[in-house]
């Protein structure tokens, strides 16, 4: 009986170990809630940028995003600026793939120029913000080495704490580390480290709503620790299932966007 016994608990373990979700599994299920709820997606955003005096900036925009295929496959995402007068205008398109670096096109209206965002730039400020341009679609988590490190509450919410390290040294930050919820598994915070092991950066879920079903942070954070300047974004209004087209996700639309998909 107690041989038995024994035998009965190592199989539970064993078997608790082969069903345990890891690292990787959990940020692949938090880039489809984060990134990928929906067909479609449309926001009308505020975004503050407040510096580490207090003084402020706001600029006002709307994006919309269209997937093609399962979570973690194709993008393609649109932003037009409405204000202030410096970014009136401007617009922002990305092709997000599975396997390889997105494209990225900014339509700049002062030089009527459509410039191509280059690769290597991705980690660069997107419009002044402290989000990165890569922040704006999402990094492919298989750029990543991903370890659950534990489980822990986070505000009073359930949550894995995962470490992310880059598997290349073309990125800033020297690994990540995000608290996801258990159960939405949207990023409640991440916090950014940099290759000393200080933290530099911390993105925070300020908000989180429902939207047709799906749970939505339309209130979020990007705070640079060193510089004390930080970037707040506010969903107005936020929709899925809409039917975006595919012909709004040329240049064309990059000069000339249609006003019945960025109002």
């Amino acid at each position: 009986m107690r041989r038995f016994f024994i035998l009965t608990v190592m199989f539970l373990l064993l078997a608790g170990n082969a069903f345990a979700i890891d690292g990787r599994a959990i940020m692949e299920k938090s880039e489809a809630a984060f990134y990928y709820p929906g067909r479609d997606f449309k926001a009308r955003m505020v975004m503050k940028l407040v510096s580490a005096g207090g003084q402020e900036r706001l600029r006002e925009l709307t994006m919309l995003r269209k997937n093609y295929g399962h979570p973690g496959g194709p993008q393609k995402y649109f932003i037009y600026f409405f204000r202030p007068a410096d970014v009136k205008d401007m617009t922002f398109m990305v092709y997000k793939y599975p396997d390889r670096d997105s494209d990225r096109w900014l339509y700049v209206p002062a030089i009527n120029m459509v410039r191509r965002i280059a690769a290597q730039d991705k980690r660069s400020s997107f419009v002044g913000s402290d989000f990165s341009y890569e922040d704006v679609s999402g990094r492919n988590v298989g750029d990543d080495n991903h370890v659950l490190l534990r489980e822990e509450k986070l505000g009073g919410r359930d949550c894995y704490l995962v470490k992310s390290t880059p598997k290349k040294t073309d990125v800033e930050y020297g690994w990540k580390l995000s608290w996801i919820d258990k159960a939405s598994f949207l990023p409640l915070k991440e916090e950014y480290h940099d290759r000393r092991g200080e933290i530099y950066k911390v993105f925070t879920a300020d908000e989180i709503k429902t939207v047709k079903g799906f749970p939505t942070i339309t209130k979020r954070t990007m705070k640079n620790i060193q510089s004390g300047h930080r970037t707040e974004v506010a969903f107005e209004k936020a929709d899925y299932n809409i039917g975006v087209p595919d012909s709004l996700f040329s240049e064309r639309f990059l000069k000339q966007p249609p006003k019945r998909w960025i109002e």
